[in-house]
């Protein structure tokens, strides 16, 4: 590349004025609206008037900085070898590798839904809104408006970079870099779609059914191949993510694969025994009261607990029963009690102290003493 200098016809003690005057009179005279043709001459004129207008870029660049008036790393010169590495055989952002596709893999997206107990228990379908990046329905992916098409590059001629001349310490150097006018794609898009802006693609609220699997719980993620974020360029979705948050309900908890409840019975149904109606989610089930029945005492009914996932098997509905001890009688109802306690010889309780809490060594003891 030509010396900023000389591409501004200018003497390198110029001044301010007179790099400014000689700037305007070759921006008029290659200007591409006006002379076409005539665009790398244009893009090297603006590059030369940024960094010489520029008090800090110029001396960067008589001291032999990069073409664009960067100075050197901390300390002078060269940062260490990878720098030097790149200052011969590229980099400075330049695409080694080629362009850089237009069309690219969209990414995965994650939204969250929340869904009620039942549901999650046993499987449904539920509508979810979901905003993310589609296709494009004016230009169809192709980012160009009708009638128009992607044109390569005429700076980089598709390479996506270009080759620059860097002043450095060691003399001019040759650098790869990304191209300032596709911007490493190697294309260009002349006539923009106006609805994507040139990108293929815009964001939209759409509605989906999503398909509850049974079993599921809080937190669990379902993944919906292709329903993510459109890519640029129309290029393919990536994934869906759902991530599954399961609402309280107001009369079962779930535990694993099993599901808890709690019914109060009263103390003549726990004592004689009973059996009661209860709703489940499978409809209205014979709950059994054991006679004797002790407040805590868990009722299991098999079978009627969550469905485990990905299995045809479900766990168990477990109950927990709480009888409920009157706290108000009438005479007769105290005097049939008192009866009571009178034919089991209750009249002067004592209380029974609970052995199943008893710590290890009063074990131990017990099996020493041969009991």
């Amino acid at each position: 590349m030509a010396d900023h200098y000389e591409t501004l016809g200018v003497s390198k003690d110029a001044s301010a004025a007179e790099i400014k005057s000689s700037y305007r009179k070759l921006a008029r005279k290659y200007h591409p609206d006006v002379n076409p043709g005539h665009e790398d001459e244009f893009k090297a004129i603006s590059l030369a008037y940024d960094v010489l207008s520029d008090p800090e870029k110029r001396r960067n660049y008589d001291m032999g900085g990069g073409e664009n008036g960067q100075g050197f790393p901390a300390g002078g010169g060269f940062g260490g070898f990878g720098d030097i590495f790149e200052t011969f055989f590229g980099g400075g952002g330049g695409q080694a590798g080629g362009p850089i596709p237009r069309t690219q893999r969209g990414k995965d997206a994650l939204v969250g839904v929340n869904i009620d107990l039942k549901t999650a228990a046993f499987g449904g379908t539920v509508d979810l809104d979901v905003t993310t990046a589609v296709v494009c329905d004016t230009c169809s992916g192709a980012g160009t408006q009708e009638g128009t098409k992607i044109e390569t590059c005429s700076l980089c001629h598709g390479a996506g970079s270009v080759q620059r001349m860097t002043r450095t310490l060691l003399g001019q150097m040759v650098t790869n870099q990304t191209c300032n006018s596709c911007h490493g794609f190697g294309t260009v898009i002349p006539n923009p779609c106006l609805n994507c802006q040139g990108d293929g693609r815009v964001r939209k609220q759409r509605t989906m059914k999503i398909r509850i699997p049974a079993g599921v719980s809080d937190g669990t993620r379902i993944q919906l191949s292709s329903q993510g974020e459109v890519g640029p360029g129309g290029g393919p979705a990536g994934d869906l993510f759902v991530e599954v948050m399961v609402t309280r309900h107001e009369v079962f908890q779930r535990d694993g694969d099993n599901l808890r409840a709690a019914v109060s019975v009263p103390m003549t149904a726990a004592t004689l025994g009973a059996t009661i109606p209860f709703e489940t989610f499978d409809g209205t089930q014979d709950l059994t009261i054991a006679a004797g029945t002790q407040s805590g005492t868990i009722v299991k009914l098999p079978g009627l607990g969550a469905a485990r996932l990905r299995s045809e098997t479900r766990g168990d509905m477990l109950i927990t029963v709480d009888v409920l001890t009157p706290d108000k009688l009438d005479d007769e109802q105290r005097e049939l009690l008192e009866k009571l306690a009178e034919l089991r010889g209750e009249e002067t309780p004592r209380a029974q102290i609970s052995t199943e809490n008893r710590g290890m060594f009063s074990r131990m003891r017990e099996r020493f003493a041969g009991r």
